[in-house]
């Protein structure tokens, strides 16, 4: 198995927990570096053409891409802890809250539209900043909102960690980067506590891979 990843790339980031999750460690991570730019480069746009990470290729099958869709399939090829409810109401609410980061919020505020923003329209970084800010806080409002159902415990879904939380603890990383305050949002803010207290988020965390800036 092979993963291509960058320590600061938030949907790597998701299936690198789904990965300790499982108990999977591919045999090689290659750093394909989104602040050089080489997610341009021929040889990984061979791998995707979208330029966009992770990537991940398991066996002789075709490359995998977009985060949920890795994080899917390592759900359904290691069922073990699974990572989406039985019930039919409850896998839809928890792919309903992961894509609201995953969809929704993360794709606006990705290099690629932030240089776009730069390039095309000219945007100064505080600017570029701002637009981030926007997109994350319309994100945790939304989240914040969904997660005062009933249906909610200790995670975002129950008891028991989901693809939701994944994609929560992410959504946490990113307001950190763009220094967006979540205090407003507490249970975003409770969970995101509980989560980084498990080694599986701890270990995948932006800040604990290799080239990452000390903290």
């Amino acid at each position: 198995m092979k993963f291509f990843s960058f320590w600061r790339s938030l949907a790597s980031y998701r299936v690198r927990i789904a990965l300790n999750l499982k108990g999977i460690a591919p045999d090689e991570v290659i750093d394909v570096n989104l602040m050089k730019g080489a997610q341009r480069d021929p040889a990984y746009r061979a791998i995707n053409p979208m330029m966009a990470l992770p990537a991940l290729v398991d066996g002789d099958g075709p490359v995998l891409f977009e985060s949920l869709a890795i994080i899917e399939y390592l759900d359904e090829t290691h069922p073990n802890p699974p990572l989406l409810p039985r019930d039919p109401r409850g896998r839809a609410r928890v792919r309903g809250l992961a894509q609201i980061v995953a969809c929704d919020s993360h794709p606006l505020i990705v290099p690629r539209v932030r240089e776009y923003l730069e390039h095309e329209f000219k945007l100064d970084e505080p600017t570029r900043t701002k637009w981030c800010q926007h997109w994350h806080r319309a994100a945790l409002t939304a989240l914040e909102m969904h997660l005062q159902d009933k249906a909610t415990g200790r995670y975002c879904h129950g008891d028991t960690v989901t693809l939701a939380d994944i994609c929560l603890a992410s959504q946490a990383a990113g307001a950190k980067f763009f220094a967006v305050d979540t205090a407003p949002f507490p249970n975003f803010a409770r969970i995101a506590s509980a989560l980084s207290e498990l080694d599986a988020f701890a270990r995948a965390h932006p800040l604990q891979q290799p080239g990452a800036p000390a903290s």
